[in-house]
């Protein structure tokens, strides 16, 4: 909970961005509550506010939005649902959801799934709709929101590189070279890769 009350708190600056970018308070709140991935939302406020088309900031969206597909086959076995739960528990398959799902003890993998999942949606869609009402008032770089998610997804990660560092350093040379060579938000899917060989091996 205390992590999905943190993450949360980072959605003011998804408001913020996206008043500035031209949404309304009411498009923002749609976007935070329908689309629900934080890195996307933003590539789509900072497409849309750069002037770019619906389609490039949708293409960068949903391509950033990717690396939930592979986290849902990750969690298939570990957190069942079924039927409506089924449905939520895509909504809230998140980076957070996910971490703290495969770092929890055996047999508490659902709980930590849901009440991160679910503190993190409550939390990020208030967060938006302040952030959103109240732009002008806000500075989220400010008060150290926009480092917010990086560094508790960051703490989630540590305790487990003693075991995959060569996944997450083989991850993290696939990015750097996507990087000049790919749009944005491909980098991000092609470090996806570096976990093949791993999942070979098993």
């Amino acid at each position: 909970m205390s992590l999905g009350v943190a993450v949360g708190l980072y959605g003011t600056s998804f408001g913020a961005a996206a008043s500035a970018a031209g949404f309304s308070v009411l498009q923002a709140c749609a976007t935070s509550l329908l689309v629900f991935t934080g890195a996307s939302q933003f590539a789509l406020v900072g497409v849309l506010g750069a002037g770019g088309s619906v389609a490039a900031g949708v293409a960068s969206s949903v391509l950033l939005g990717g690396r939930n597909g592979l986290y849902a086959v990750l969690l298939a076995e570990v957190v069942p649902a079924r039927g409506a739960r089924r449905v939520a528990a895509a909504q809230i398959t998140i980076d957070e959801s996910t971490a703290v799902a495969t770092t929890s003890p055996e047999g508490l993998e659902p709980v930590g799934f849901w009440w991160t999942g679910l503190t993190v949606y409550v939390m990020w869609n208030l967060s938006t709709l302040v952030g959103a009402a109240s732009a002008s008032a806000i500075d989220p770089q400010a008060v150290g929101l926009d480092g917010a998610v990086g560094a508790a997804f960051l703490g989630l990660l540590w305790p487990r590189l003693r075991e995959a560092w060569p996944v997450a350093l083989g991850g993290a040379v696939l990015a750097l070279v996507a990087i000049p060579l790919t749009p944005a938000g491909v980098p991000v899917l092609v470090a996806g890769l570096a976990v093949l060989p791993a999942l070979v091996r098993r």
